[in-house]
């Protein structure tokens, strides 16, 4: 069981309110992520949730049971961070066999725990190993493995993939959600990445300065974000957000279009606008269109051998049906 429910739960440092009183309840086997700009407050509510801050207002239930006041080590959750915290001068056997030694469990216990999560890791054959002998992606998957032998309720990973390059965090992406579908285990992971949170998440929490803006599938929240603040942070690139007489004409005070959602043409079309700096990645081509008498700059999602020239002038036409309307609070209509 790994159910977890937050109720009223605040967080003040001193006079300053950085969790305003939350609500959340996530599901045994869930994998949720907590995602936001910088600061927004979701590693605060991580580790509140771990029991490494406490709470000032409010009750943290775990399977029903009031955690509240519960200390870390009892409260059957896992943690993994951003540094892996390896011991350098011990192998990478005795680094997650480390908790399990702690516990006072015997040597053929833990030879046992380790062995199945080095299988599960992909470790095996590094057992022998110190973690300087290892690359970041190795390290990670050590860190995690020491997570895995405790069989915790719960795995809380805080941005833990930060200090891997571009590839290593694609792979990691990957051998996490496996790792998920294989242990079925609630999973509570943070990252400002927006791509991770789509790709990973059964659940999304969207903050914001404490708060939950949206909480839903990554699919739900690309589709009916609940307001310009997900609207403009779920996506890649995200969604283009216009005010003035544009919005007016659907009768609202902001309209959201995405940048897949918009046809192009060189004779005609709705916007009239320049080309400006594109992106070609091979399927794909991203290019911005300056100029439209919008009062923004527009991004365009088209197919990667489109056929266009910095400068020239080019015609836009969003899909009526794809149009998303917002009011003068930014929620959506």
């Amino acid at each position: 069981m790994g159910q977890i429910t937050l109720s009223k739960v605040t967080k003040r440092f001193g006079d300053v309110e950085v969790i305003p009183p939350l609500d959340l309840r996530i599901e045994d086997g869930e994998f949720v992520v907590f995602v936001g700009p910088s600061g927004c407050g979701k590693s605060t509510l991580l580790r509140l949730i771990a029991g490494l801050e406490d709470v000032s207002d409010g009750q943290i239930s775990i399977d029903g049971k009031d955690a509240t006041s519960v200390p870390p080590a009892k409260r059957g959750l896992a943690m993994v961070f951003q540094s892996y915290a390896l011991y350098p001068h011990m192998t990478v056997r005795k680094n997650i066999a480390f908790p399990l030694r702690m516990a006072g469990l015997s040597a053929a216990e833990q030879e046992k725990k380790v062995m199945a999560a080095a299988e599960v890791l992909n470790l095996t054959s590094f057992l022998d190993r110190r973690p300087g002998q290892l690359s970041g992606g190795q390290r990670q998957r050590v860190a995690i493995g020491r997570a895995i032998v405790r069989e915790p309720e719960a795995f809380l990973f805080d941005e833990p993939l930060s200090n891997l390059d571009a590839a290593l965090r694609v792979n990691m992406r990957l051998e996490i959600s496996e790792l998920h579908a294989s242990l079925k285990t609630t999973m509570i992971y943070v990252t400002h990445d927006q791509v991770e949170a789509m790709t990973m998440a059964d659940k999304i929490v969207v903050l914001n300065a404490g708060r939950v803006e949206q909480v839903g599938s990554p699919l739900h929240l690309y589709q009916n974000p609940q307001n310009t603040f997900v609207a403009g942070f779920i996506g890649s690139p995200k969604m283009n957000l216009l005010t003035g007489p544009e919005a007016t004409k659907h009768s609202a005070t902001t309209i959201g279009v995405r940048p897949e959602h918009i046809a192009t043409s060189t004779t005609e079309g709705l916007w009239k606008g320049t080309v400006g700096v594109s992106e070609h990645l091979g399927s794909d081509t991203f290019f911005r269109v300056n100029n439209t008498g919008l009062g923004e700059t527009i991004m365009v999602r088209a197919g990667g051998e489109v056929a266009i020239r910095h400068g020239e002038t080019i015609y836009l036409t969003p899909d009526p049906t794809k149009i998303h309307r917002f009011d003068d609070k930014g929620q959506r209509l």
